[in-house]
């Protein structure tokens, strides 16, 4: 595991970019993929630490994808076996939603399972990609994550709601851009 990941839970902090989040990904993408099997699993790297040069809370996010007529049960047992303790939807409809930590209190990924291709793994994507080819959205992004953590240090909850206008108008802009 990377030493870098792990924040306690509620804190806002934002830790520099680091080179080792994409490896850090990789490993926990075929970590997951072992503890699914068989089951159809598809994982891409998603949220901050996706994006290459932007701050980020230090945990890493995975978006996983399954089959829209598939049931969920067995992903939580799979995901289980791999550290991770389901918490719902946790107020999305659509998504469940995981979490693991690093044994100290400390989180270091969450895992959210979708429908592969569905609106909510297309949305994720959509804002990933957009940030990426983008530099000048993902450095605004920055910034506005930057004064939120430092308004909200210890309130998750108000730092993801002052991002949500942002994320709106730029997964719009995404789909202006893509002809959507």
């Amino acid at each position: 595991m990377v030493t870098s990941l792990g924040l306690r839970s509620g804190v806002v902090r934002l830790a520099p970019p680091d080179p080792a989040w994409p490896a850090a990904f990789a490993d926990e993408r075929r970590r997951l993929l072992t503890a699914a099997a068989p089951l159809p699993l598809a994982i891409e790297h998603v949220g901050s630490t996706a994006v290459p040069g932007l701050p980020a809370k230090p945990i890493l996010d995975l978006l996983g994808g399954r089959p829209g007529d598939g049931d969920h049960a067995p992903y939580v047992v799979a995901f289980a076996r791999a550290g991770y303790a389901y918490r719902g939807e946790s107020g999305i409809p659509g998504r469940h939603y995981f979490v693991r930590d690093d044994g100290a209190g400390r989180r270091t990924h969450h895992l959210h399972l979708v429908e592969a291709d569905g609106p909510l793994w297309r949305a994720h994507l959509a804002f990933r990609d957009h940030l990426r080819g983008h530099p000048a959205c993902a450095a605004e992004y920055a910034r506005l994550k930057q004064a939120l953590a430092a308004r909200h240090p210890t309130d998750r909850e108000a730092y993801t709601e002052g991002k949500a206008a942002f994320v709106a108008e730029t997964l719009r802009r995404a789909a202006e851009l893509q002809g959507r």
